[in-house]
């Protein structure tokens, strides 16, 4: 697991670190913390609920490699991992762009827990087409058949908001956009295609 998570991230490097220098822009990849043992980052302690996380405090991308393995219930699809560390990984690209600093205050300024979630739900959406844009256009050397398309589509699914959460607990959005944005990275491959700050509500209920 390690290995793989390992060479995804390189990869994750080059393919940021490309499109920053594009843009002009100044990229520094992420930290590594793929751990064995139970620990602490600056942001919460670990294992967590959510099976990885990105911590902005360290710079640092944060999964358990046996611990995620137990939350996907030993998925034998790599694509579930990948997409998980392509996910997690797109918060520090939001990061590097100064998008989480924007999210930060603009949620900050909400007193309304419902509009907090709301822009939460911005963050996280803008995440998963952010992995989906990643993870299509790297098909080439990790090509995703239509049995790993579905399989993308139904984690993204599962792993949205539960069904019933009060509009104050739906950070995630429902398994509806959750899996729309995407596979909306994943047929447009740009980040251009994330921008889920424009986007209509009704795409990111």
């Amino acid at each position: 697991m390690k290995r793989f998570l390992d060479t995804v991230a390189d990869c994750l490097d080059h393919a940021w670190a490309t499109q920053f220098a594009k843009a002009g822009l100044e990229f520094e990849p992420p930290g590594r913390v793929f751990w064995t043992e139970p620990g602490s980052s600056p942001c919460r302690d670990y294992p967590s609920a959510a099976g990885g996380f990105y911590c902005r405090a360290s710079k640092s991308v944060y999964i358990g490699l046996s611990d995620v393995v137990e939350k996907w219930r030993h998925s034998p699809d790599s694509v579930v991992y990948a997409s998980l560390l392509a996910h997690e990984y797109g918060h520090h690209v939001q990061g590097e762009a100064g998008i989480l600093d924007y999210y930060h205050e603009q949620r900050r300024l909400e007193s309304d827990p419902v509009e907090r979630s709301f822009w939460t739900r911005r963050s996280e959406l803008q995440a998963n087409c952010l992995a989906g844009a990643f993870l299509g256009a790297v098909s080439v050397t990790y090509p995703l058949g239509d049995a790993e398309h579905r399989v993308l589509l139904e984690d993204a699914a599962a792993t949205a908001d539960r069904e019933g959460s009060s509009d104050a607990e739906r950070t995630h959005g429902s398994a509806q956009n959750s899996a729309l944005w995407l596979e909306r990275g994943l047929d447009y491959q740009t980040p251009g295609s994330c921008n889920t700050w424009a986007a209509e509500e009704d795409l990111l209920q």
